[in-house]
């Protein structure tokens, strides 16, 4: 009888401690949710303040036409992507156009002090912080939740219930890989 008491009690602990790794499970996930959603937020904006920069440049870099249909294709190729991968990707690619964009704005003094420009390009910077922010706390919950996947006991729950491990959101910038050379001669 003590027996089938202490497997009966050993059952509902067992019983209880998945139903909490469980929701500790679908808590961690709608996290990663919220921070993508938090991303996908500043990629929007950022999408709509590219036609406005590259509008208000126009008049000034007339003979810059391939500087703009290559930052255009990267915009539709970036609100295009679906996948983590695909965005990071994309974005990877709007990035190079945004900066290449900003060299070829340095021949360009009267275009560099039109209000208008400044005033979006201060937006699109202010933009750009929003996202690494967001990024980086969108890659924590990703951390976090692939953690919780698969660690042990909760690898065995989330198995059952098919929860799947997200992609982290990795932007690939040769810019931001580059090792600085110091040359001081």
């Amino acid at each position: 009888m003590v027996i089938l008491y202490f497997l009966i009690a050993v059952i509902i602990l067992i019983f209880l401690v998945s139903i909490g790794i469980y929701n500790s499970l679908v808590r961690l996930r709608n996290r990663v949710k919220n921070s993508w959603s938090q991303i996908d937020v500043q990629l929007k904006r950022r999408h709509d303040l590219i036609p406005n920069l590259v509008e208000t440049a126009k008049g000034y870099m007339k003979h810059e036409r391939e500087t703009f249909t290559t930052i255009t294709e990267a915009r539709s190729k970036a609100m295009g992507a679906q996948t983590v991968g695909e965005k990071a990707k994309a974005e990877g690619a709007l990035n190079g156009a945004i900066s290449k964009f900003f060299l070829v704005v340095e021949n360009y003094p009267d275009l560099k002090a039109n209000q208008n420009f400044l005033a979006v390009q201060e937006e699109l910077t202010s933009t750009e912080n929003k996202i690494a922010f967001s990024r980086q706390n969108y890659n924590d919950q990703v951390l976090f939740f692939n953690n919780k996947i698969q660690m042990f006991p909760s690898n065995i729950v989330a198995g059952m219930f098919n929860f799947k491990e997200n992609e982290f959101f990795e932007i690939e910038d040769a810019t931001e890989r580059a090792v600085p050379k110091v040359d001081f001669s």
